[in-house]
């Protein structure tokens, strides 16, 4: 289990651990910071128990009435903040897509990849890996909750991604095994979770939004709109980060990953956009909003994300949280 990062985190790991504890009113929860360590942690734990859970957590507290409604407490008020932060209300879908195509000058770019391609050192590469850990070791894990509740062409194209996502069958092509074999090459543990501790909040906030919207059907237009929003951006992204590897003589391993996402990414974009998101929408055209929405959070989080490595990279010091960093 991670360590508490407040009273909201300490109170549900406490909880989690067996001891007794008693759970914050709905009240505390909106007190909280949105966008804060202590809500994000909170609600990436109790995320977690649908995905591995922890060491010496009862799997029976996967649907625990008490945690449950402390995670919707906790989500209420993460989802107020996005729609007043990121949420405009536009339903024009491809407008928002064709935003996502467009690549800045070079020498322009001012993003995360755009900064390591160029400047970045490998203990930044490093860093980087150790905040990316938090998804990419489950990759593909939270879009795949969205398939049940398609059907037709976006079902149907929505699992073709994710077949190649988990390796097309292949154990030693699956995303995820690509990760943590580009985690070994560049000396860090490829261990699940490890890195938890270290991650600062805007990272979890990514992840814990993957999560909220694969999990509630009510938002299954939002997650195939961050599906395409990953999608689309991956693969000059990732040819970036490859070509940062290289520079930086990260190793073999690490440079594959980010090879296997130009190629790959730059097919399921257009299977996305095209088929999923084209399905979906003409069979539930009412979902173009939730789409757009689903658009806008991913790159509004992704820009609170790098606000907070670039600032500290830039000044020669660490992004990361506590003795990691």
């Amino acid at each position: 289990m991670p360590a508490p990062r407040g009273d909201l985190s300490r109170a549900v790991i406490t909880l989690l651990s067996g001891r007794e504890a008693a759970l914050p009113a709905e009240a505390a929860w909106e007190r909280a910071d949105p966008y804060g360590d202590d809500l994000h942690l909170a609600l990436y734990v109790l995320y977690e128990l649908h995905y591995r859970s922890f060491a010496g957590v009862a799997d029976t507290l996967e649907w625990d009435p008490a945690l449950l409604g402390v995670r919707a407490a906790a989500e209420r008020v993460f989802l107020r903040a996005l729609r007043e932060d990121a949420g405009a209300g536009s339903t024009d879908v491809a407008t928002a897509l064709d935003g996502l195509l467009a690549e800045p000058v070079p020498r322009e770019g001012t993003g995360v990849s755009h900064h390591l391609e160029r400047d970045g050192e490998l203990w930044q590469l490093r860093e980087y890996a150790a905040v990316r850990s938090l998804y990419h070791l489950k990759e593909a894990d939270p879009h795949l909750w969205v398939v049940p509740r398609l059907r037709g062409r976006a079902k149907a194209a929505m699992v073709a991604v994710e077949y190649d996502e988990f390796g097309a069958g292949r154990a030693d092509r699956v995303h995820a095994r690509l990760f943590a074999e580009l985690m070994a090459d560049l000396g860090l543990s490829p261990a699940y979770g490890r890195y938890l501790d270290a991650a600062p909040a805007p990272a979890l906030a990514v992840v814990n939004m993957m999560s909220m919207l694969g999990l509630h059907r009510r938002w299954r237009g939002a997650l195939v709109g961050h599906f395409a929003a990953v999608e689309i951006t991956s693969s000059p992204g990732s040819r970036r980060l490859a070509a940062a590897m290289r520079r930086t003589g990260a190793g073999p391993a690490a440079q594959r990953f980010y090879d296997e996402h130009v190629e790959a990414d730059a097919v399921h974009e257009q299977v996305v956009r095209r088929e999923v998101i084209g399905g979906l929408l003409a069979d539930e055209p009412h979902l173009a909003g939730d789409v757009v929405f689903g658009i806008e959070v991913t790159e509004h989080l992704e820009q609170r994300l790098a606000d907070r490595l670039l600032p500290r990279w830039r000044a020669g010091r660490s992004a990361l949280r506590g003795p990691d960093g």
